[in-house]
């Protein structure tokens, strides 16, 4: 049996990761979605938000199960005895990336391999960071997430909105 994971930080999960994720599924017998908690760059979503949100999009996929982790990719794989890592690549600028982090994580566990799938032309221009930049500006993001998360993001921005207006402003003329 040939278990994977699919690592990321999921801020939002978006069609992009999904496809991804989808097209691993038909590739081994299992592919775990890893949820990192603690991304480098500032998080919209708590891990547990994202958790679920990653658990609703494929609750219904025997296949793909959803674990959050912390620490080493590597080590998250020895930890849930995966034999592969799967990662995306949308644009040719992500594969300099890409390669550097296959490297590393070769050095640090040379039986666990790193397959990188070619994203669909359809999500070429999709990153979650497009995704929250336009949802954050009230922009259409229905074809780029599922409606529960298109939800969830408008609900974190309308919060972020009500917490600005409420707070009270101070000049510096005072």
């Amino acid at each position: 049996m040939v278990r994977a994971i699919f690592p990321g930080s999921f801020d939002p999960i978006h069609y992009g990761h999904i496809d991804i994720a989808l097209r691993a599924a038909r590739l081994f017998d299992e592919v775990i979605i890893a949820v990192y908690d603690r991304p480098l760059k500032n998080a919209l979503f708590s891990p547990e938000e994202r958790l679920a949100l990653v658990h609703q999009t494929f609750v219904d996929n025997k296949i793909i199960s959803i674990r959050g982790y912390s620490g080493l990719t590597v080590e998250f794989c020895r930890e849930v005895g995966a034999q592969v890592v799967v990662r995306g690549l949308r644009v040719f600028s992500d594969f300099e990336h890409e390669f550097r982090m296959a490297l590393a994580n070769h050095h640090l566990a040379p039986d666990v391999e790193t397959i990188a799938l070619i994203t669909s032309e359809d999500h070429t221009f999709l990153s979650s960071t497009t995704v929250r930049e336009i949802a954050s500006l009230n922009g259409d993001i229905r074809a780029m997430v599922p409606p529960f998360v298109a939800k969830a993001l408008q609900e974190k921005y309308g919060d972020m909105d009500d917490q600005i207006k409420n707070q009270s402003m101070t000049s510096l003329r005072d």
